[in-house]
């Protein structure tokens, strides 16, 4: 037996407060004003990618509808986000916001220094639509039910807090505030219509919970970057006498490491952020392109490994 309209939007809500990245604590310590400048930085710079799957992600849904009706409702979204010219849209309104926090536009549109886990989790939020239904693709969009009172939250905090950003670079939590809650009205309502069979209705539940997941893993990314790396006490650097090459010995396993691996860990100390070991690293070795990347994909593999542990800040 199918849930009632009133039962199944009440459960997509109940996903959206006990999921939704508005816990994470990266955004609570947003809010609290308690950032630094580069924290936010990174967060602007990385939250771009995301904010450029966005189209790609709603130019798939359209793919999927047969309803011409249903594709000149939802073509609207491409177009706040792309804009209808040059110079116009969502992403351009992001740039600014690059501009307003210090960042210079051209790294930012270029993609550049984009962290590893935040390509993983918008590329997958892309993947994830491809794979699936118009139904279900939808339904991982309703994270805008509670986007518009998350963006008003933000753009009272960072005025409140942050009074050496611009005003000007807020107007995309401004715009934000005014088109999600109608995007969200829009997507609910073709959710509750035509998810009419429990089994559906299960499978929306538990895309928006995919959804929610992507993003908590989004800032996860970003919280890590400004994590400080060290050594867990269980891990032990020595050199290996037979060919005097690194390797992290750990109760059950050794790990080896190459020269860049060493030069890496000697950083990890415990004082140096993961994003200042990749800018210490740039500066050591200008020519090797991608090189922050590399270091963050690395970093995170030795925390798995169980190497380097993180705290935040």
């Amino acid at each position: 037996m199918s849930w009632t309209p009133e039962e199944f939007e009440a459960r997509l809500r109940r996903v959206l407060e006990q999921r939704y990245h508005h816990r994470h604590p990266f955004h609570l310590r947003m809010h609290e004003g308690v950032l630094t400048r580069a924290e936010l930085r990174t967060w602007v710079r990385n939250r771009y990618y995301y904010q450029t799957r966005i189209p790609i992600k709603d130019g798939l849904i359209l793919a999927k509808a047969q309803d011409p009706r249903f594709r000149r409702a939802w073509i609207r979204r491409i177009r706040d986000h792309d804009g209808e010219s040059a110079g116009t849209g969502g992403l351009e309104l992001w740039l600014r916001l690059a501009e307003a926090v210090g960042l210079e536009r051209s790294e930012v549109e270029g993609l550049r220094n984009v962290l590893p886990g935040v390509r993983r989790a918008c590329d997958a939020y892309v993947e994830f639509v491809q794979a699936h239904d118009l139904l279900v693709s939808v339904a991982s969009s309703l994270t805008e039910l509670a986007a518009g009172d998350l963006m008003r939250a933000r753009s009272e905090a960072w005025r409140r807090h942050y009074p050496w950003v611009e005003p000007e670079g807020l107007r995309y939590f401004e715009a934000r505030t005014q088109q999600a809650p109608a995007d969200a009205r829009e997507g609910l309502a073709f959710v509750l219509a035509e998810a009419d069979r429990l089994e559906d209705q299960e499978r929306c539940v538990a895309a928006l919970e995919r959804k929610c997941e992507i993003l908590w893993s989004l800032l996860d990314a970003i919280e890590a970057a400004h994590g400080r790396p060290r050594l867990t006490r269980h891990a032990k650097l020595r050199v290996d006498a037979a060919d005097d090459r690194a390797l992290v010995v750990l109760p059950e396993r050794a790990v080896k490491l190459n020269e860049s691996g060493r030069e890496i860990l000697a950083l990890c100390d415990g004082r140096h952020s993961g994003d200042e070991i990749a800018a210490e690293l740039h500066r050591r070795h200008p020519e090797v392109p991608q090189l922050a990347s590399d270091v963050h994909e690395f970093l995170g593999e030795m925390e798995k490994l169980g190497v380097l542990e993180r705290p935040a800040g």
